[in-house]
């Protein structure tokens, strides 16, 4: 399941470099735990939207490569509506990848994840998951109390962490970090929860660059997940991400090496962003 997990990492990241921060034992393929429920840093509990607005939408492509030369294998969209839900005004988060119709012989992938985030606290009220990867089907809903730190999913109620995240709503809600408070080597915690578990994970903060990437070039903030050990992906911090360095935080690429060959992921379209993309450079021609 996991594994299957991950491969949908493959085809949405950036959504899914936060997958990838599950931290689980080393080799035994089960989730690290807390005894108690995980401390969220300083400044990730309790964040205020300023990057992204409704109508915002992110064009990715997947890159594969085994031999140094990447192949187009997929491509992901994410599209951002404001809407209301139980009452409330939410961000209504849409995820979606497909595999290059090329390869679908190979391997077939058709997965939507869905986030609906109240918009005043920034946390998820419900989660869906509907893949299709090889053969492979999985419909998964999650719906949050986050006063009772309860989640509600297909088969059982179970508790969460404070200030939980899904893997879409961990992302947006992390496009609101303020990173120039952060030095590099720091580490950001924070919780999240899918398939009915429970994960601590965090990013390492590691400055800022400037990066060139298929779409233009950008000065960028840099940071690394811990990558879960014994998937696709090696383990450790091996997959780097960079957003871009401005008020957007715009994920702009992401690359990892995995057990046969890497991927890499850049951004290459976009629109209704909340900001000026300042931190692009120039464009690539």
């Amino acid at each position: 399941m996991v594994k299957r997990l991950f491969f949908f990492g493959l085809m949405v990241l950036p959504v899914m470099a936060f997958l990838s921060f599950v931290r689980l034992k080393a080799g035994a393929g089960e989730p690290v735990l807390p005894s108690e429920p995980v401390q969220q840093a300083d400044g990730f509990c309790g964040i205020t939207n300023t990057s992204f607005k409704g109508g915002e939408q992110i064009q990715y492509i997947v890159f594969y490569s085994v031999v140094g030369m990447y192949v187009h294998a997929g491509d992901a969209v994410f599209t951002c509506n404001q809407e209301k839900y139980s009452g409330k005004p939410v961000y209504h988060i849409e995820g979606i990848g497909n595999s290059n119709s090329k390869y679908d012989w190979i391997f077939k992938v058709r997965d939507k994840y869905e986030s609906w985030i109240d918009t005043t606290t920034m946390l998820p009220m419900k989660f869906v998951r509907n893949v299709y990867e090889g053969g492979y089907k999985k419909h998964e809903t999650i719906t949050f109390n986050q006063a009772a730190k309860t989640a509600t999913s297909t088969n059982k109620t179970y508790k969460v962490s404070d200030c939980v995240q899904d893997v879409l709503s961990a992302t947006y809600y992390a496009r609101n970090i303020n990173f120039d408070k952060l030095k590099s080597g720091d580490r950001i915690n924070f919780a999240m929860t899918i398939d009915e578990e429970n994960y601590n994970m965090y990013i390492k903060y590691l400055g800022k660059e400037k990066i060139k990437t298929r779409y233009g070039q950008f000065r960028a903030i840099k940071f690394k997940p811990l990558l879960i050990k014994g998937t696709i992906f090696t383990g450790g911090e091996k997959m780097t991400v960079w957003v871009s360095d401005d008020e957007n935080h715009l994920p702009l690429r992401i690359e990892s090496p995995i057990s046969v060959g890497s991927v890499k992921v850049d951004m290459m379209g976009y629109r209704n962003l909340r900001h000026p993309l300042s931190s692009m450079i120039s464009f690539r021609r």
